[in-house]
């Protein structure tokens, strides 16, 4: 291609992104990077809720990333314990031309926690 082609695309279609779908799916990561994935549905279960506090307290370096689009009730849990354990975390909106639809459901990615700098070996499954 010429280099006016690839700047036309480049213009139209934006920056080209490596596995777009597995980012979007995984709130902006790499499933290789990811440490816990719960979704929407297992958010709204009080127990995992302990089970993500052990993972924040055994892997402090790690990244919280939570959906924007979850109940506030079910954030502000979250958020306080990213804030008790001095966590970072990151509230993710993604577009809904991204996924094509607006709604939220229950089998959507609500709350990740992934390594932002490298791939993690044994990530933790739920």
């Amino acid at each position: 291609m010429t280099s006016v082609e690839d700047y036309i695309k480049k213009n139209i279609f934006g920056k080209p992104q490596v596995k777009p779908d597995e980012k979007n799916k995984f709130l902006g990561n790499f499933a290789e990077r990811v440490g816990v994935a719960l979704t929407v549905a297992q958010i709204k279960n009080q127990d995992n809720l302990s089970v993500v506090e052990k993972v924040m307290k055994r892997y402090p370096d790690y990244h919280l990333y939570i959906n924007g689009k979850i109940d506030g009730y079910l954030m502000d849990e979250y958020l306080k314990l990213s804030v008790k354990l001095n966590y970072k975390f990151t509230i993710v909106m993604q577009a809904p031309v991204r996924n094509g639809r607006k709604d939220l459901e229950d089998n959507d990615m609500g709350l990740v926690i992934a390594d932002e700098s490298k791939p993690i070996n044994s990530p933790v499954i739920l």
